[in-house]
C-alpha cells in the first residue's frame, strides 16, 4: 500500500462540477493500494499515517501530529501510485489492486483513521476525480508498507 500524504492548509475533491470533500488544515492522502495489500498494511499504514509528526510547534520544528495541530484528512484513492515505469512510456498498472479488493482496503484505511478519532473527508473510489489542493511547506512523505518488496519487485 502507497500513500502520498501532503501537509495541506486547504484540500477538496470534485466530481462532475460537485464538492464531495474538503478539509482545512491537516492532510491530503492520495492512496494506491496492491495486489498484495492486506487489512494489517491498512492498520499499519493509518496509524503511520495518524502518527506523522509533519506540524511545526511554537519553535518552528516539525514535531505536532494531526490530532495536535487540530487538522483533518481528505483521503483519495489513487491506483496510479503503483504504477511500473520500469520499461517503455506507458506505466503498467498490473501491481495495483482490481475494484473490489482496493475499495475494500481504502475504506479500511479510512474505517481505522476515524477509530483514531481522526476527521476524514473522502473521494469516491474509481470515480474521475478533480483534486485541488495547498500543500504547505511544501511537506510531501511518501509512505509504502512493503518498501523493500516493491522495491526488489519493481527493479
Amino acid at each position: 500500500m502507497r500513500a502520498v500524504v501532503q501537509r495541506v492548509t486547504h484540500a477538496s475533491v470534485t466530481i462532475a462540477g460537485t464538492r464531495v470533500g474538503a478539509i482545512g488544515t491537516g492532510f491530503l492522502v492520495l492512496l494506491g493500494v496492491a495486489v498484495d495489500d492486506t487489512p494489517d498494511d491498512a492498520r499499519a499504514l493509518a496509524t503511520k499515517i495518524a502518527g506523522l509528526r509533519i506540524f511545526n510547534d511554537a519553535d518552528g520544528a516539525m514535531n505536532l501530529d494531526l490530532a495536535a495541530a487540530g487538522g483533518a484528512i481528505l483521503l483519495v484513492s489513487q491506483f496510479t501510485l503503483l504504477a511500473d515505469t520500469r520499461r517503455g512510456r506507458r506505466p503498467s498498472f498490473v501491481a495495483a489492486a482490481r475494484g473490489e479488493q482496493a475499495n475494500a482496503l481504502y475504506e479500511a484505511v479510512g474505517f481505522q483513521l476515524r477509530s483514531a478519532g481522526i476527521t476524514v473527508e473522502t473521494g469516491v473510489f474509481g470515480a474521475d476525480m478533480a483534486v485541488e489542493l495547498l500543500n504547505d511547506g511544501p511537506v510531501t512523505i511518501l509512505l509504502d508498507t512493503q518498501p523493500q518488496a516493491r522495491s526488489v519487485a519493481n527493479g
